[in-house]
């Protein structure tokens, strides 16, 4: 099944402005270079709660399912780049 781009990136689209800013970054940065596998695991990751997914992206709550582990990265990442963005 080849997973369709266009919903996974609506899919970031977040009502938590942090999540929203931190996704929109990661989008901008990463989301191009995800393979069709990479792509399932974060529509599974997306599926989960603002706060659920914010708490494992700010280091509050411990992630479950190792897939998610580079995506937690990235979006890490994206969330340290934005900060600077903002402070600079």
């Amino acid at each position: 099944m080849t997973m369709h781009r266009g919903r996974v990136r609506w899919h970031c689209r977040r009502a938590l402005l942090e999540l929203d800013i931190v996704l929109t970054r990661f989008l901008e940065r990463d989301f191009d270079q995800l393979s069709d596998a990479q792509l399932v695991d974060l529509q599974d990751l997306l599926n989960l709660e603002d706060h659920d997914l914010w708490a494992m992206v700010n280091g509050s709550t411990e992630c479950s399912e190792a897939r998610w582990m580079p995506f937690l990265g990235m979006f890490r990442e994206s969330g340290r780049e934005s900060t600077i963005d903002n402070k600079g």
